[in-house]
């Protein structure tokens, strides 16, 4: 039996894989990275591309195919990993394909760093906007981000200050150049890194050991949600009740990549669960006393939550753009603030309002903004037990939910 079953032999090298001559034999293309064909004993009668632009490197691979020549194409790592196999099994198919990965940047990076990684989310901001990466960093307390022009250490420092994380910017990794650095986000910032980073670890060290599990990647969502209000620290029973947010958190859509923020979060309750849907959240609270409930509500449930004391819309200023916003409470000063979160957020603004004269101008800031509006009151009456082994029903007080939905924007593509 042949040696390479297929007519593309994709091999994965660049971490200390080297590529065996026999699959470089009789091969009439090879298709790589400059670095990768410099290093790698390619036939001298063997036509070679340098990859760049994706589409002339598959006209070329398209025609030695269609002349019934043998392909190779090296790739860094795992190349079934974030890499060119999915644009070759698009175009060709995947039967077409002999894949011998290496081994990957992510796993290399984390066994230079001594730590297991099937606990981590991996994310990529080659070629894609930064944002995701940095909400997944802020979330989580392992993450891996894949690199490129202008989405490296720097960049992502720059937009972790303070966030409570350590980096580990592996560059070059399986060459005599390689680098494994240890820095603090502010570090990375103040630092240019060249053109050899291959991958950074971004990390909550007092959680980066980890646990023993049995799936890999980012942990499944919550089991409940829409918890008790005894599931929180709060004050005189300020804070928003199960039923309306239950309805908040399914307006509001949390989930990995995203930024949430919370205005008006009081006992943070819509923070702490939407962080616990993987959200990145910030949570704005004018009382110094609600902040520090706010914390103790995320650390009690052991997620991350970005807490600003200060008062919306001026504390607002430099948070980064979110994608979803709740505002809670119903001040004069709504209307401001609701109209300043959905000049900014991405996709939804869920805004709870008790007072019914508060609603209209709450509605119009939405509008205004250009979102489609829509609301329901909720009124629930809750189970209460009676003297006598009864029950009678107990209702609460009514609020107005109103939502905002702007016009979807394109998904980030988190790999989980």
């Amino acid at each position: 039996m042949s040696d390479v079953s297929g007519p593309i032999t994709v091999v994965g090298t660049g971490t200390g894989t080297p590529v065996p001559a026999e699959v470089l034999a009789g091969a009439g293309l090879v298709v790589g990275g400059r670095r990768h064909l410099e290093a790698a004993a390619v036939p001298p009668d063997a036509e070679q591309v340098v990859l760049g632009p994706l589409g002339p490197a598959l006209d070329a691979v398209e025609r030695h195919l269609d002349q019934g020549g043998r392909v190779v194409v090296l790739a860094s790592g795992d190349p079934g990993f974030f890499g060119i196999v999915r644009v070759l099994a698009e175009r060709f198919g995947s039967g077409r394909l002999d894949v011998r990965p290496g081994v990957s940047s992510v796993a290399a990076a984390f066994a230079r760093a001594g730590l297991t990684w099937d606990d981590a989310v991996v994310v990529s901001a080659h070629g894609r906007a930064l944002r995701t990466a940095v909400n997944v960093c802020r979330a989580r307390p392992k993450v891996a981000v894949l690199t490129g022009p202008g989405s490296g250490p720097a960049e992502l420092g720059a937009a972790l200050r303070g966030a409570g994380r350590v980096l580990v910017v592996a560059s070059a990794l399986g060459s005599g150049a390689e680098r494994v650095e240890r820095v603090t986000p502010a570090e990375a910032a103040g630092r240019d890194w060249g053109a050899d980073v291959s991958v950074v670890l971004c990390l909550d060290e007092t959680r980066a050991t980890g646990g023993v599990r049995t799936v890999a990647g980012a942990p499944a969502g919550p089991g409940l949600w829409a918890l008790d209000e005894g599931a929180f620290a709060h004050r005189d029973s300020m804070i928003t009740k199960f039923e309306v947010r239950a309805l908040a958190l399914a307006r509001l859509g949390p989930r990995l990549g995203d930024l949430v923020w919370d205005v008006g979060a009081g006992s943070g309750s819509v923070a702490v669960e939407c962080a616990r849907f993987g959200a990145a959240v910030a949570a704005v609270e004018k009382s110094a006393d609600g902040v520090e409930r706010i914390r103790a509500n995320a650390a009690a449930h052991g997620v991350d939550v970005q807490v600003v004391h200060g008062s919306a819309p001026a504390a607002l200023s430099e948070l980064d753009d979110p994608d979803a916003v709740f505002v809670g409470g119903g001040g004069a000063d709504l209307p401001a603030v609701v109209g300043a979160c959905a000049r900014r957020a991405r996709r939804t603004v869920v805004v709870a309002v008790a007072a019914l004269d508060r609603v209209p101008a709450a509605r119009e800031a939405l509008t205004g903004a250009g979102f489609d509006c829509d609301g329901v009151l909720l009124q629930s009456s809750r189970l209460a037990p009676l003297p006598g082994d009864v029950t009678r029903l107990a209702a609460t007080n009514p609020v107005f939910l109103l939502w905002g939905v702007r016009t979807p924007v394109s998904d980030e593509g988190v790999a989980q």
